[in-house]
């Protein structure tokens, strides 16, 4: 039988970790060093947070403190290049939002099936959700600023390897907590199946495939984005390149390397 626990586990697999529609589709991003990014510049830091160059307002390129000239050719490589990391931002904060407001929709829509509308339960992991979605909000804003580098987003009590699993807990403190009303409401609808506990499973069963299904429609988008933006990035990627090969200042410097592969065929998980 697909229980509470199997239901809410069901849509954080599916929502959180955002499951390949392409299943030999792949992204490979890795930053060799940090990145900073505000509303005025974008610098790169090696890993002691030593500055490697800077960009500031998208044009002006300050390597060792110092403003370097640039013909035509490379201002335009510089701005091109500043404004691709740029545009990516808002993506990647839209993509992990929607992330967090889909396991949102996908836990209440188990919960309300058992226990009905606006109950206590799909309430109280409601408001942490929503928390932790104001959270990456705030962190990831480029007015505010952040950085971000090998080990991810500064700020690993939000964006840390334990990400996921901190939206699991919130999930099974909420159900441990209210296991007398979990219980309760089993009893009543065992009871008014006659006690046939068949029907019962049969119902969540049901339920558990239908759930499945929306669940994995609306993550078909996520991936569908997930690889433009990872499209966007091996662009960044290319036009680094073509920063090092063209501005010798540059020509030792690699920040970001991208790939990714494209399966002929679709596979549903």
């Amino acid at each position: 039988m697909k229980n509470i626990f199997t239901i809410s586990a069901l849509v954080l697999a599916t929502s959180l970790s955002m499951p390949k529609v392409y299943a030999h589709d792949s992204c490979n991003v890795e930053l060799e060093s940090g990145v900073k990014i505000s509303t005025k510049s974008i610098e790169f830091l090696d890993s002691d947070k030593n500055s490697l160059y800077k960009i500031i307002n998208d044009e002006v390129l300050i390597v060792d403190g110092k403003a370097i000239d640039l013909n035509s050719s490379q201002q335009s490589m510089i701005t091109e290049y500043s404004t691709s990391i740029r545009a990516v931002v808002p993506e990647v904060k839209d993509i992990a939002l929607d992330a967090i407001t889909l396991a949102s929709d996908g836990v209440n829509m188990a919960f309300n099936e058992l226990l009905g509308e606006d109950n206590h339960i799909g309430k109280e992991i409601s408001a942490e959700l929503n928390i932790i979605h104001q959270q990456v909000d705030e962190y990831l804003s480029v007015e505010r600023g952040f950085y971000i580098d090998e080990n991810g987003i500064d700020g690993d009590e939000i964006f840390g390897e334990d990400f996921e699993s901190r939206i699991e807990e919130v999930v099974e403190k909420a159900v441990q907590n209210s296991m007398g009303t979990l219980l309760i409401a089993v009893g009543k609808e065992l009871l008014s199946s006659g006690g046939n506990t068949g029907t019962f499973e049969t119902r969540m069963e049901s339920f558990g495939e239908k759930m499945e299904h929306e669940m994995e429609t609306r993550a078909q988008e996520f991936e569908q984005r997930a690889q433009a933006l990872c499209a966007s990035v091996v662009k960044i990627d290319a036009l680094e390149a073509e920063l090092q090969g063209n501005i010798s200042e540059l020509s030792a410097i690699n920040v970001i390397t991208a790939s990714q592969t494209h399966s002929q065929h679709k596979n549903k998980i």
